[in-house]
């Protein structure tokens, strides 16, 4: 079945002036480990995720400067406050399989939304210490697994090269970030490096 995978990151001695340089550090590696550079949305929330965001804005592909997280971060972070929450939505191009016809599937790179957020200390009860002060919301674990099909070897290569932009992204962060932890988890609490174990079992 399908879950929510999120990467939660920790910094050492953290203060609010220094979530927006953390940000540009976490999309700096992002870009490098093959996302896409351009921001697609930015939003900043008060207090919990109920309320209506004060900042939002949506960035069109011709925006290419205005969508560079060195302008988009500084812009939604003008409203910095202990109590806000910065969300910031960006892509990158996973193996994904197009199913139709009876036929094998096709296998097609295609975008997939990878949300950067940024707590403040006091934002959703302080959130952030079960959340971290950056956490990267990589949507539904199926493209690192894609547990309903029957992987031939070809497929199941696709299928490590998208688990492998995401260990890279991991190793990244880990090494460039200055963060102090990690911990890549997801809402059932199942770990993916089991999932991923029973997985290329199966193919193997």
């Amino acid at each position: 079945m399908a879950d929510q995978l999120y990467l939660s990151l920790w910094y050492p001695n953290f203060r609010l002036t220094s979530l927006g340089p953390a940000l540009l550090g976490v999309m700096r590696q992002f870009n490098l480990a093959g996302g896409n550079r351009q921001v697609r949305s930015a939003a900043a929330y008060p207090i919990s995720w109920n309320e209506a965001p004060q900042y939002q804005r949506i960035y069109d592909e011709d925006e290419a400067e205005a969508g560079a997280p060195e302008e988009a971060v500084p812009a939604a972070l003008e409203l910095l406050h202990e109590d806000f929450a910065y969300e910031f939505e960006l892509t990158w191009e996973l193996w994904t399989p197009e199913i139709g016809g009876g036929l094998d599937p096709l296998w097609r790179k295609q975008p997939s939304v990878v949300r950067i957020v940024g707590f403040g200390p006091e934002f959703d009860e302080a959130a952030y210490e079960q959340n971290g002060q950056i956490r990267i919301d990589f949507g539904l674990d199926s493209p690192f697994l894609y547990e309903d099909l029957d992987l031939d070897p070809d497929a199941a290569a696709r299928v490590k090269q998208n688990v492998q932009m995401l260990v890279d992204f991991t190793n990244r962060v880990q090494q460039h970030c200055g963060i102090s932890s990690r911990l890549l988890w997801s809402e059932s609490g199942e770990t993916l490096a089991q999932k991923l174990i029973q997985r290329l079992q199966q193919v193997n």
